[in-house]
């Protein structure tokens, strides 16, 4: 950069002549605030400063740094915050956009101050439009520069030559009487404040070390000491500080600041603390030696002390409109971005043009205001830094609290003490607190990259811009919180429908990480612990990126699990992180040659490898699933490289993990409970149907109900001894584990009773019996059980009892079908039963069907299959072998009706077939 001051002088034109003449004249027109500059030419220029600067991004800063201090240097305090941000705007244009080198050059005339940038790139124009508005959104890079100029400058425009373009604005000075720094508009005397006949103000110095080295009459009449009983005792012994629990602020601190105002107490002689409001301003001797003076009067009386808000002229005038303009909007800009990171956005980058640094930061407090979490950057690496939290209280004293302005120096001789810092090259830093109703509500901070940049009035300055818009944040963050609880609660209730939907352990799992990715993070992991002594166990992985699953996946198996703590809340997992990178280098390093192998090409599996390293390469957590007060697994959600999760996120993550380890935790106990149900209705059905020669055997079993495999209907076939089998079809009242009960002693019983030598009457009157001693257990039972004996010449004689069953059917090869036996009493109903078997004999061809119940109370509306409907689709089974006569009532009786069968069905066929001749 070169710069060059000229005293002032005369000249006819604000650019010499002989630098260029402008070939083209452009000013955009049809707005209020866009005048074409007709004043005279010859106004009379009392100061000139220029500087040239290269076309790289740190001129931005430099460039502001110049017409700061050339305007200050110049009293024109009041204009400097919006001749900075215009000159921020045009010069980045120029060195950045336009990627030339840029002139600025500061006149000072008699009534204000123009400001000219020029850069080296006449053929990128400016476009005329017809009204600012369309000059393009304040937040797009294009058009924003003159936006602004539109908005702030009372009067700007655009000169052309050959080979340079200049952007000219002019900003008027504010007329103010001379000597008047503030001024209150003239009152009624009934408005001005009440006092008592003699306002007192006491007047007290502080020396250095705090102590009182003066202490006027006033002070002795406020507070009831005289001078000699205070003089050299701290000022700290007498003041009531408001203190806040957990900070180390206080009178110390607050008497260390240039200027302060505020209110708090003085114990006075009497004992009571009398509130007072004080004024402190801090001086020093002409030895150099430093000093507060503390002006103090009554609480009620403060209008005496109270400094008038610092506004811009702007904010003390009407707009064109006739209404005032915000103090807000003076800050922001208007308009103002509608959306909580638009607005930060903007206030972190209007807070770093007007301390002219290299960066700026907002920080938004916590619910429960013990953290700072990072909401906007500008000159920060903001992908790292977002979302990313710092204690409210870092330590003991101003420097350590954000509930105070601080100030650093330089950051080097402090390691740490501004940890969002650390590693930026950013050297001196000024932060305020954000605060609405004397509630801590965010952090604003500038920093530089030189040391020593900022002092207690740049501290002062930033804090009057974080008062402006410190309620409008707030008020858009807890905007921004109520959207997301209704967000939150709209996507926990559709969560909780989804995971109550089903009882699958696979799907519950499939569920939880589909509704985590990529809602919530980028990529997520489920981890399973079956028992106690089990370790975790990777159940499940998945990535908003499908071809990266099996990267990170591969990754998580060679890493030890997570440790299942029961803590609740999301804890930091930095294993993935750390392998990945590890395992990234070494790729690299393997295909450059430098781990000890030959140099050759990039290895085709270096690409996967740093994918999946980016991939898990931000923050990870782990949140517990806990359900019934045991660890059952682990959800891991991840962020790629440099991206962190927000609080709001991890607390909705916590809610989501306890829904869904309650869901896991249900479908495995369901799992476990239909394991142990199937594998106990399967040992009530038989092992197996036995081959009998001379007699085709065919059984069909349906058991109504999801997930059944057994229910009150059962069937057995067994051999007896001698060539004799029994065979038995039956039907237990009732359902659950009590009819199973009965069902198992029944087969059981039939094969124990009947291998005895007991004859079929005999062997079910014992079992009668048996049902009966199950007491209240007990269920009544219908059953056909029979003996079947193969006979030499093709036939077979069958003995059956028929205990309150539905009759068995025989059918003849000539068509006709009839019951092969006679009802007789259920079991279980009653204790002495007189049973008798009949002898039916099944000539070659004949067919025997047993049934349940099931087969014949089918039901279509009020009609029903019934006896005779079954014996009718018998008739149509001439012929056919046992399998196809099961095979075609089932069919029958399934087309009978269009809703499923509510009952359990069995159906056992008997063929004999006949003798085979040679």
């Amino acid at each position: 950069m070169t710069t060059g001051l000229i005293p002032g002088g005369h000249s006819p034109e604000p650019r010499p002549t002989g630098e260029r003449m402008p070939q083209q004249r452009r000013e955009p027109a049809g707005h209020a605030a866009l005048y074409v500059d007709n004043r005279p030419r010859s106004s009379v220029i009392t100061a000139r400063a220029a500087a040239s600067f290269e076309p790289v991004g740190r001129s931005v800063a430099t460039a502001r740094s110049f017409v700061r201090d050339t305007l200050q240097g110049w009293g024109f305090a009041d204009i400097v915050d919006d001749a900075v941000v215009l000159t921020s705007e045009l010069v980045t244009n120029a060195v950045v956009h336009a990627g030339t080198h840029a002139e600025v050059l500061c006149l000072r005339t008699e009534d204000g101050v123009r400001i000219e940038v020029s850069d080296r790139y006449p053929e990128r124009e400016v476009p005329l439009q017809a009204s600012p508005a369309s000059m393009g959104s304040p937040d797009r890079e294009g058009g924003r520069g003159l936006q602004l100029c539109a908005a702030l400058a009372a009067r700007w425009g655009v000169d052309y030559t050959p080979t340079h373009k200049n952007v000219w604005f002019h900003l008027d000075l504010p007329e103010r009487p001379v000597g008047t720094r503030a001024a209150g508009p003239s009152l009624p005397a009934d408005l001005l404040p009440l006092a008592d006949g003699r306002v007192r103000v006491a007047v007290l110095q502080i020396d250095r070390k705090g102590s009182i080295s003066a202490w006027n009459e006033d002070a002795e009449e406020l507070f009831g000491y005289p001078s000699a009983e205070v003089i050299g005792k701290p000022l700290t012994d007498l003041a009531a500080w408001p203190h806040t629990p957990g900070t180390g602020t206080g009178i110390a601190e607050a008497l260390q600041l240039s200027r302060w105002e505020g209110s708090y107490g003085v114990r006075g002689a009497d004992g009571r603390v009398a509130p007072v409001y004080a004024s402190h301003l801090r001086v020093r001797d002409t030895g150099g030696e430093p000093s507060t003076v503390c002006l103090l009067v009554r609480d009620h009386e403060r209008a005496v002390l109270q400094t008038p808000l610092r506004v811009p002229t702007t904010d003390q005038t009407a707009g064109s409109d006739g209404q005032s303009t915000d103090p807000f909007e003076v800050f922001i800009g208007s308009p103002a971005p509608d959306d909580l990171d638009g607005l930060l956005q903007r206030t972190v980058e209007r807070a770093r043009d007007m301390l002219d640094g290299d960066s700026a930061f907002l920080l938004l407090a916590t619910d429960d205001e013990t953290e700072l979490e990072v909401r906007a950057s500008t000159g920060l690496p903001s992908a790292r830094q977002r979302f990313a939290r710092v204690p409210v209280e870092a330590g003991p004293g101003r420097y350590g609290s954000a509930r105070m302005p601080a100030v650093h120096d330089d950051l080097n001789a402090v390691p740490g003490a501004v940890p969002l810092l650390s590693g930026t090259g950013m050297r001196s830093v000024v932060t305020v607190p954000l605060k609405v109703e004397g509630r801590l509500t965010g952090s604003l901070g500038v920093a530089a990259e030189a040391p020593s940049r900022y002092s207690n009035e740049e501290a002062l300055r930033l804090q009057f811009a974080a008062d402006r818009i410190a309620l409008a944040v707030e008020s858009a963050r807890l905007g921004e919180l109520e959207r997301l609880r209704r967000g939150s609660l709209s996507f926990l209730v559709e969560a909780s429908d989804l995971l109550a939907g089903t009882l699958d352990r696979d799907q519950t799992l499939a569920l939880m990480a589909q509704m985590t990715v990529p809602t919530l993070a980028t990529w997520c992991a489920v981890y399973t612990i079956a028992d106690q002594a089990s370790e975790p166990y990777l159940s499940y992985v998945l990535h908003e990126d499908e071809e990266l699953i099996d990267g990170i996946k591969s990754l998580l198996s060679k890493i030890s699990p997570p440790d299942p703590v029961p803590t609740p809340g999301a804890r930091v997992w930095t294993a993935p992180g750390e392998v990945a990178h590890q395992a990234a280098l070494r790729s690299s390093m393997r295909s450059l040659g430098l781990a000890g192998g030959p140099t050759h090409q990039v290895a085709a599996g270096i690409g996967p490898t740093l994918a999946t390293a980016s991939a898990v390469g931000g923050e990870t957590v782990v949140l517990p699933l806990v359900a019934r007060n045991r660890v059952i697994g682990m959800l891991t959600l991840g962020k790629p490289t440099d991206e962190h999760f927000r609080q709001e996120i991890l607390e909705l993550a916590e809610d989501l993990s306890r829904r869904a380890a309650l869901a896991l935790d249900n479908a495995r106990l369901y799992s476990e409970r239909t394991a142990i149900s199937q594998a106990l209705q399967r040992s009530l059905l038989p092992p197996g149907t036995p081959h009998i020669d001379g007699v085709e055997v065919e059984v069909i079993y349906r058991a109504a109900g999801e997930g059944n495999e057994v229910g009150g209907d059962f069937y057995d076939l067994f051999p007896i001894g001698n060539g004799a089998y029994g065979f038995a079809i039956g039907d237990v009242c009732g359902t659950g584990p009590n009819a199973a009960a009965v069902t198992g002693l029944a087969r059981h019983a039939l094969r124990l009773l009947a291998r005895e030598g007991l004859s079929g009457p005999a062997v079910l009157e014992r079992l009668n019996s048996a049902i009966l001693d199950e007491g209240d257990r007990s269920r009544f039972l219908t059953l056909l059980y029979g003996e079947l004996r193969p006979q030499a010449d093709g036939s077979a004689e069958l003995k059956v009892v028929c205990a309150g069953h539905p009759l068995p059917l025989r059918l003849r090869q000539d068509g006709t079908v009839a019951a092969a036996a006679e009802p007789q009493p259920l079991l279980g109903v009653i204790e002495d039963l007189e049973l008798y078997e009949e002898t039916v004999t099944l000539d070659p061809g004949d067919v025997l069907l047993c049934v349940t119940d099931g087969v014949t109370e089918r039901r279509e509306g009020t009609r029903m299959l019934g006896d005779d409907g079954l014996a009718d689709v018998l008739t149509t089974c001439t012929g056919l072998t046992a399998g196809a006569v099961a095979a075609r009532i089932m069919r029958a009786v399934e087309r009978f009706a269009s809703d499923a069968p509510s009952d359990d069905m069995a159906i056992l066929a008997m063929r004999v077939p006949g003798l085979h001749k040679d």
